[in-house]
């Protein structure tokens, strides 16, 4: 997938950020929701974009590390692009498997992350 740079005005931009959802989206996601372009595969989750880049793959297994609270908790990623915890249960979002899992906010993009230890902003900052 190629990736361009454009500009955007001030009121574009406010309205990008009015229509995101925190801790998921990116401009990217937003636009492509807006204008009806759904992944080229017709994934609903929010890790759609990442394995249709081919940076992540089905099944592939997550971790989220919590060394301070001596915890660690596993998902694997699903054919369309949610996260799937040991217990079954399916999340849309890296955010919403945390909230699942630890009862408790946290910014899931930062906190899964591949076997190699890289984490999932990292992943789709790469898009």
């Amino acid at each position: 997938m190629s990736t361009h740079t454009i500009t955007v005005d001030a009121e574009v931009f406010e309205c990008l950020q009015r229509e995101a959802r925190p801790l998921i989206d990116t401009a990217n996601s937003v636009l492509r929701r807006l204008l009806a372009l759904d992944s080229a595969e017709g994934r609903p989750g929010a890790l759609a974009p990442l394995l249709d880049a081919g940076l992540l793959k089905p099944g592939q297994p997550l971790v989220w590390r919590r060394r301070n609270l001596g915890q660690e908790h596993h998902a694997q990623v699903t054919e369309e692009g949610h996260l799937r915890l040991d217990d079954g249960r399916v999340c849309e979002s890296p955010s919403g498997a945390c909230d699942v899992v630890a009862q408790s906010k946290s910014n899931g993009w930062d906190a899964w992350r591949t076997e190699d230890g890289t984490s999932l902003s990292v992943l789709r900052g790469r898009l």
